[in-house]
This record gives C-alpha cells, sequence and structure tokens, in this order.
C-alpha cells in the first residue's frame, strides 16, 4: 500500500486546485477512472462538471435614462429592470446558450434570451420574483466520443417591494414670526412610508446632502415641527424626504421681526391714512360743488313794454294809497336804477290813432 501514497497525494492536490478555481457556491460532480490499480506511475482521468447555474438577480430603477438601484425596492408605476448576473469565473459556459424564464408573482410570466427584463407596475406592495436559468451546448463525450447536448439548469427568487414615490412635501403654516417665539410648521408628505425625513433652517436655502440636518424616521403622512428663533431676519427650511426609491426637496421662506410692533399693525396705519385722505378729498370736492350751486342766482325779467305800464301805474296806485312821499321817492329811484341796469327793449312801443 506504501508505493499508493504518492498518486493519492497527487490526486487529492489536483482535487484542491480544482476547488480553488471554482467559488465555493458553486457545486461540481467529479468523476475519476484509471486503467489500472492506483499505483505509482497509474494514470487516472479526472472529469469535472458543474450541476448548477449560479449567479444573482439585481433590481434597478429608470430614471431620467439612468439606471439608479434601491436595493430591493422600486418605485410604483416606474420602469423596473430586472437583471441576471451569472458567475462564470472559470467560462465553463462559454459556449452555452440560454433561456430566462420570468415569474414575476402577479400572474405575470415572461420568457427572453436576454439576462434582463423590464417590468412596470401600478399595484403597491411586496412581491416575490423567480427566474429559472436554462443554459445549453454541445460537446463531446467522454466515453463514446460523440457530441451530445449538456444542458445545465438554475432557480433563482428575489424581493420586489413596490412603493409609492415621494410626489410632494406641503409645509403649512406661518411665513413670519417674532424673536423668541414659538413657530410651529406642519409637513404633509404624499409618500409610501416609511419615510426618512431631513430639515434644517438656514438664512439661505440649501440643499440638504448627507446627515447635516435633524433627521427623523416617521410612518406616516404628516410631521410636526417646532422652533424658536434668536436673531431677527431672512430665514429659510429646508426639508428632504425619501422613502427608499424616490427623494424630494422643498424649501419654505420665514421672516422673523423683533420683539415690538406687529408688521399688521403698519398695514392697519396705512389703511387708516389712506381712508382719511380719500374723505378730505371728497368733502373738499363736494362743499365746492354746493358753492358753486349757491351762487346761481335766477331772474325772471319781463322785457315787454307792457310790463313798463304796468309795474308803473301799479306804483302809482301803491303810492296814492299810502300817501307817503318817501315811498314815491323810492319807487322812483327804483324805476330809473333798472331803466339804467335792464336792456333796452328790441321792440319799440306802437303808437295808437283813432280816426
Amino acid at each position: 500500500m506504501a508505493p499508493a501514497a504518492p498518486s493519492v497525494l497527487l490526486l487529492t492536490c489536483l482535487v484542491l486546485l480544482l476547488g480553488r478555481a471554482s467559488p465555493a457556491a458553486e457545486e461540481y460532480g467529479l468523476e475519476i477512472t484509471n486503467n489500472g490499480p492506483i499505483t505509482t506511475g497509474a494514470r487516472a482521468t479526472i472529469h469535472a462538471s458543474l450541476k448548477f447555474i449560479t449567479g444573482n438577480l439585481t433590481i434597478a430603477q429608470i430614471e431620467d435614462n439612468r439606471l439608479i438601484t434601491h436595493g430591493s425596492s422600486s418605485s410604483m408605476g416606474a420602469v423596473t429592470r430586472i437583471s441576471f448576473c451569472l458567475h462564470d469565473p472559470s467560462h465553463y459556459f462559454k459556449s452555452a446558450s440560454f433561456v430566462y424564464n420570468w415569474d414575476f408573482g402577479d400572474g405575470v410570466y415572461q420568457i427572453t434570451k436576454e439576462p434582463f427584463v423590464y417590468y412596470n407596475c401600478s399595484t403597491m406592495g411586496n412581491r416575490t420574483v423567480h427566474l429559472k436559468v436554462i443554459a445549453e451546448w454541445e460537446q463531446i463525450g467522454s466515453i463514446i466520443h460523440e457530441r451530445e447536448m449538456v444542458q445545465k439548469t438554475g432557480d433563482f427568487t428575489t424581493a420586489l417591494e413596490l412603493l409609492d414615490a415621494v410626489k410632494s412635501i406641503h409645509v403649512v403654516g406661518s411665513r413670519e414670526t417674532h424673536v423668541m417665539e414659538n413657530l410651529s410648521l406642519s409637513l404633509h408628505i404624499n409618500g409610501t412610508p416609511p419615510l426618512a425625513l431631513c430639515w434644517l433652517i438656514k438664512s439661505e436655502c440649501i440643499p440638504l446632502e448627507g446627515e447635516k440636518c435633524h433627521l427623523v424616521v416617521i410612518n406616516g403622512s404628516c410631521y410636526n415641527l417646532s422652533h424658536t428663533f434668536s436673531d431677527a431676519g431672512q430665514y429659510c427650511l429646508s426639508v428632504r424626504v425619501e422613502n427608499g426609491v424616490t427623494m424630494l426637496q422643498t424649501y419654505h421662506e420665514i421672516k422673523v421681526w423683533p420683539t415690538g410692533i406687529h408688521p399688521a399693525f403698519f398695514v392697519l396705519l396705512c389703511i387708516a391714512l389712506v381712508s382719511v385722505m380719500l374723505g378730505l378729498v371728497l368733502y373738499t370736492t363736494f362743499r365746492s360743488n354746493t358753492q358753486q350751486k349757491d351762487l346761481v342766482e335766477v331772474a325772471d325779467f319781463d322785457f315787454s313794454p307792457l310790463s313798463d305800464k304796468k309795474l308803473s301805474s301799479h306804483s302809482e296806485s301803491g303810492c296814492g294809497q299810502i300817501c307817503c312821499r318817501s315811498c314815491f321817492l323810492r319807487s322812483s329811484q327804483e324805476a330809473a336804477r333798472e331803466s339804467h341796469e335792464l336792456l333796452h327793449s328790441f321792440y319799440k312801443p306802437v303808437k295808437m290813432y283813432t280816426v
């Protein structure tokens, strides 16, 4: 038995070298044939064959013509690419042709010759994707030395989580406050929880990157925050929300006033001053119109010759009844004044003759 030790040692080294050349996850079948007892000088033939196909599945989401990997998560309604990566460092399948049978777990099946597939689903939830890989190629048999078809298979599964994308962030609250006052804001998020929310208040709006902010994880769609400002000025609330498949960022400007008169008081004061000025303008306009109406006098004059006779006869009769000299003088003065002030009649009195 001693002479057989070197051959066994050599065989063991060959097996170890073969195992080192292949990954631990791969499973090989080992067949040893020889033409006699394994002794010194004996020749042995070793045939190693792979029993199963090895590889892994990856999930990526297409965003702006780019493939973005989010683990096993993808956005609902977005195009998802599921790919199979063959693990073959020894090029065992270099001449093989592959067929891929896809089962998306929702009753949809697809067969392709490419190691990837595009999938779009509008239903939110978790599902399991199954893939069966079949590899075929021709090779020369080891016994009868004829060409024969060789087929290897592999089964793979991966979890696919479809989440609703973060569509909007709505900040509810005042945009103005005072120094040392507590400002309360409410963030309403349209997206599938859990949500990683990051917020930061600075003097200017900045994009949030990394963990340089107040990071919280919420399991709902609403988050309330409060903040007290120690200095007056212009500030900006930066908010970033992500849920594993999408990320969205928004900003909310805040004006902080010093302690004192509220700015609304100045608005009311301006409104009062404008109202007073408008009232004064209307009063002045109305008063001037009234004075112009008061200055207008309406006189009714009769310029006919008969009116002069009636007026003189009426004056004489009045004076005759009163028998007052002053009345007669006053009537004479008024008649003289009217004769000068009134316009002369365009019609001359007509003399009447009786034949």
